[in-house]
C-alpha cells in the first residue's frame, strides 16, 4: 500500500475517534458547569482546555463555557476542536478516495458539510450526541463495508492509538478539582461504560473499581488496556516480525512498556498518581504515533494536536 494512502487511513481513524472523544469530554464537563453553581467557571474551563492540549485565547478576562464551546467545538482553525477533526477526516478520505468506500466517503462528507459554525446554548447536548452518532456511523460503515486487510488495519490502528489518548484525557479530568470534578458515575456514563461496569461489578462505582474498569478491563472496548492491545494486534498484522530476542518494532516496544506499567502496578498506586500516569499514557501514544510515522509515512510531518496540517 502507498504510504500516502496508509497515512490517510490512519488519520481518518484518529480524527473520527478524536471528534467522538472530544464530544464526550465536553458534554460531561459543560453539563457539570450548569448543574453545580459552586464550581468556579474560569478555573474549570481553563483546566479543561489544558487537559485538551489547548490554551485559552483570552488572558485578561475569565474563560467561560461559551469560550470552551467556541474553541473546542466549532473553531475550524483549532486542531483540538471537533470541527477541525471532522473536516480533517473528510480531507484525508478525499486523498485516499481510491481506497475509501463510497459509504464512508458519503458519511464523512455529509458530516463535515452539516457541521454548524455556531451552537445554540439550548441544544449543546444534542450537538454532542449528533457528533457521537456520526462517529459511530463512520466506524460501523467501515467495519461492515471494508475488507479487513491492511487498509482496515491502518484505520483501526489510528482509532486505537487515539482512543488510548482520549480515555487517558477523560481520566485525567477526574483530578482537575477533586471536590467538584466529575464523579466516577459521570465519567463511566460519558465513556458509554456505566451499564457494562454494573454488569461487571454489580454495585455503585467506587474510585478503585471504576478506575480499574476504565484502565485495565480487557473486554471493554474503551478501556486503555483494550485499546493498547488492539493497537498491538493491528501493528503485528501490518508488520509481522518474529524477533528471537526482544522487539525490534519501536511501536510495539512503546505500547508494551505502558501496558506492562499499568497491568502490573497495583491499582491503588495508579489512583494515587492518576494525572501523572495519564500523562505518561499520552506521552506513549505520541511516541507510538511518531514511531508509526517514521516506519510507514517517512515523507510527511506528523499531524499533532497543535499546528496540524494533515
Amino acid at each position: 500500500m502507498l504510504s500516502r494512502i496508509a497515512e490517510s487511513l490512519f488519520w481518518i481513524g484518529r480524527y473520527i475517534e478524536r471528534s467522538d472523544g472530544t464530544a464526550r469530554i465536553l458534554d460531561v464537563h459543560l453539563q457539570l458547569l450548569l448543574e453545580d453553581p459552586w464550581i468556579d467557571e474560569d478555573t474549570a474551563c481553563r483546566s479543561l482546555m489544558g487537559v485538551m492540549g489547548t490554551v485559552p485565547r483570552t488572558t485578561d478576562g475569565p474563560v467561560t463555557r461559551a469560550d470552551v464551546l467556541t474553541h473546542l467545538a466549532v473553531d475550524r482553525s483549532n486542531p483540538s476542536s471537533i470541527a477541525y477533526s471532522l473536516q480533517s477526516a473528510r480531507e484525508n478520505a478525499r486523498r485516499a478516495r481510491e481506497i475509501v468506500s463510497t459509504e464512508l466517503w458519503e458519511t464523512l462528507n455529509t458530516t463535515s458539510s452539516r457541521m454548524p459554525r455556531r451552537l445554540n446554548d439550548e441544544k449543546v447536548h444534542e450537538f454532542f450526541q449528533w457528533v457521537r452518532e456520526r462517529a459511530a456511523l463512520a466506524i460501523g460503515v467501515t467495519d461492515s463495508s471494508t475488507s479487513h486487510d491492511e487498509s482496515w488495519q491502518f484505520f483501526t490502528l489510528g482509532r486505537a492509538i487515539e482512543r488510548t489518548d482520549m480515555t487517558a484525557r477523560m481520566l485525567a479530568t477526574r483530578s482537575l478539582t477533586e471536590a467538584s470534578g466529575p464523579s466516577w458515575t459521570t465519567i463511566l456514563r460519558s465513556c458509554g461504560a456505566y451499564e457494562a461496569y454494573l454488569r461487571t461489578y454489580r454495585g455503585m462505582p467506587s474510585s478503585r473499581n471504576a478506575a480499574e474498569f476504565l484502565l485495565l478491563d480487557r473486554l471493554f472496548p474503551r478501556s486503555i488496556i483494550h485499546s493498547i492491545q488492539t493497537a498491538e494486534r493491528c501493528m503485528s498484522a501490518i508488520d509481522p516480525v518474529a524477533d528471537r530476542v526482544g522487539h525490534s518494532n519501536s511501536v510495539l516496544r512503546a505500547l508494551g512498556r505502558i501496558r506492562n506499567e499499568l497491568e502490573y502496578r497495583p491499582i491503588e498506586e495508579v489512583l494515587a498518581e492518576l494525572p501523572e500516569h495519564m500523562q505518561s499514557v499520552q506521552s506513549v501514544t505520541r511516541e507510538a504515533s511518531e514511531a508509526i510515522r517514521g516506519r510507514f509515512f517517512p515523507t510527511h510531518a506528523e499531524p499533532s494536536w497543535i499546528g496540524e496540517t494533515s
